[in-house]
């Protein structure tokens, strides 16, 4: 069972991330803030979620919300400042777009930089455990999967509607036979012989 709360505030906001492992697109992170006595019958850290219950979760999440906030980091911006750095900005630039100043923040994971002067706490599979670290999970992962569907379209042989931009042994096989593209991230190792190879 998730749990509610972490800190005794109520306006509470847990924020989390996905495609920090990508090879492709952006980094996205959202932030939710949950009203209490919120309930969904499988809301849960979203790699547990199938795909569907994903996008069925998403709009509950956004019509529930107290406050919520999404945002991109490109992978141009990921290569310039590491991809740590992109997941906690991204993190801060969630929070920044809430409508309601949030009280204190739960955050997924180990790292985070201090975001103004709200106080936080780190939470390791936090998104396992705290309901809004969960329902922020779903969104960042749902608004990333839906980005690179989208970008699927201009270049299907990476197969990004399937890998989401993963190092799947399929997407990496592209990469060897079509080279990077514009959306593949220059400072990964793209392919495990890179340093023999001239990308």
């Amino acid at each position: 069972m998730l749990e509610f709360n972490f800190s005794g505030f109520s306006l509470e906001v847990g924020t989390d991330e996905a495609g920090r492992g990508c090879l492709s697109g952006p980094v996205v992170a959202a932030a939710v803030i949950l009203p209490e006595g919120f309930t969904h019958p499988f809301l849960n850290d979203s790699k547990q979620l199938s795909e569907k219950k994903r996008q069925e979760l998403r709009p509950y999440i956004e019509e529930n919300a107290l406050a919520f906030g999404v945002s991109f980091v490109g992978q141009k911006e990921v290569d310039e400042i590491n991809v740590l750095q992109a997941s906690i900005t991204g993190m801060h630039r969630s929070i920044s777009a809430l409508n309601v100043t949030p009280e204190f923040i739960i955050v997924d994971g180990n790292k985070f930089n201090p975001f103004k002067d709200i106080p936080h706490e780190t939470i390791v599979k936090g998104d396992a455990k705290f309901m809004s670290i969960a329902a922020a999970s779903v969104l960042a992962k749902t608004y990333r999967d839906d980005y690179m569907e989208k970008i699927h379209q201009e270049f299907p042989m990476y197969n990004w509607k399937k890998n989401k931009g993963y190092p799947t042994k399929e997407h990496r096989n592209a990469i060897r036979e079509f080279g990077a593209t514009k959306y593949h991230r220059k400072t990964f190792k793209l392919l495990p012989e890179q340093f023999k190879l001239k990308l």
